[in-house]
């Protein structure tokens, strides 16, 4: 299966200025969610009764989440694409493991070396270690952050993406696996087998084969088939985010989850009218260091600002109204997070990737009179 045209090298290449946005966009949508909706514990209170006013929108943060996996399919496809297998490795372990090492190291020592209770997993040293791999969840041991099970969805969708690296990324073996996918995380849903669960994963399939299919209308812009793909994922991912809210409700109570199917609904066309802008050059926006900035922060943002929020949130709320409280925690997260990428993150990532071999100069052919044999 080839590709309509052929691609234009600026479609397929490059930082998008525009993704970083919507990364950031994705983490406080996280982040509103756990402060304002889902941390009773932090707050000693329902953080819904707390700020009412904002509660039908902050519990939607729940599907942040959610953009995070649409992105991923763009960008994984984005940065798989011409790479061979040990690369892509390196890439993506460079890219998840230090920033993540560094808020597991957080969590221990809140829970160790303060009086912290909130959110406390209560983890053994061995259960950390374990958590440090990153694969607990294959070993059944609790996570030490909340926000660590995404990154189960994502190591597994990295291992099912390294299949397609060692065939080979072209245009139709991208449609082929995402199709293959979309089939078997509809049959998987189904059957409702635990172990297809796993490996298929039929509640996030759907996002990560769309961004996938986002990223080849980005790549090649006469392509028409790959829609075909994002409305298949729509209609799944509408069904999933559905689900996960009704068994948000089912757990916590619509007072405080107080999120209707409707606005579900919306937001998810939101994100794929989003990512749809993106893959089309509708929505772009021109690079700055701001833009990197918010980019770069958004993981650290992510993992860090459930540590914050223990740390700071029932000190701060004993002196302040809830509203105060819940900014100035933000705005820690948020500095926090950016000092953790530009202070130790990058620093490691610079130390892990390796080093361009130098080039030396090419050696002249010299050339060689050939003698007659006697």
């Amino acid at each position: 299966m080839q590709p309509p045209n052929r691609p234009r090298r600026s479609h397929g290449e490059g930082r998008l200025a525009e993704l970083d946005l919507l990364r950031f966009v994705a983490a406080l949508a996280v982040l509103a969610f756990h402060y304002l909706i889902a941390f009773a514990s932090v707050w000693g209170d329902r953080p819904a009764e707390l700020f009412p006013a904002v509660a039908p929108f902050a519990g939607l943060g729940i599907l942040g989440v959610e953009l995070f996996f649409v992105i991923s399919g763009f960008v994984i496809l984005m940065s798989a694409w011409g790479r061979g297998l040990g690369a892509f490795a390196r890439s993506r372990f460079v890219r998840l493991y230090p920033a993540y090492w560094l808020s597991l190291a957080a969590v221990a020592a809140l829970y160790g070396l303060t009086g912290a209770k909130a959110l406390d997993p209560k983890l053994s040293p061995g259960e950390y270690l374990v958590n440090a791999s990153m694969f607990q969840r294959l070993f059944k041991v609790v996570d030490a952050s909340g926000v660590y099970w995404s990154l189960w969805a994502e190591l597994r969708f990295y291992l099912l993406m390294a299949i397609l690296v060692i065939i080979g990324v072209t245009y139709g073996r991208v449609l082929i696996f995402a199709g293959v996918w979309l089939a078997a995380a509809l049959g998987a849903e189904l059957l409702g087998n635990e172990v297809l669960n796993e490996i298929v994963m039929p509640r996030y399939a759907p996002y990560f084969a769309a961004g996938m299919a986002l990223y080849l209308i980005h790549k090649h812009r006469n392509a028409v088939l790959p829609w075909l793909f994002v409305a298949c994922g729509y209609v799944l991912a509408v069904h999933s985010a559905l689900e996960r809210v009704h068994g948000r409700i089912k757990v916590a109570g619509f007072k405080s989850m107080p999120v209707s199917d409707l606005s579900v609904i919306l937001t998810i066309t939101v994100i794929f009218a989003a990512m749809s802008f993106v893959a089309l050059g509708v929505f772009r926006l021109r690079p700055s260091r701001t833009l990197t900035a918010l980019g770069a922060t958004t993981y650290p943002l992510y993992l860090f600002h459930s540590v914050v929020a223990v740390a700071l949130i029932p000190i701060l709320a004993a002196r302040m109204a809830p509203w105060a409280a819940a900014l100035t925690t933000t705005l820690a997260a948020v500095l926090v997070s950016y000092l953790v990428y530009s202070l130790a993150e990058r620093p490691i990532q610079r130390l892990l990737k390796p080093r361009a071999r130098p080039q030396t100069p090419p050696v002249p052919a010299v050339k060689v009179e050939k003698t007659a044999v006697p």
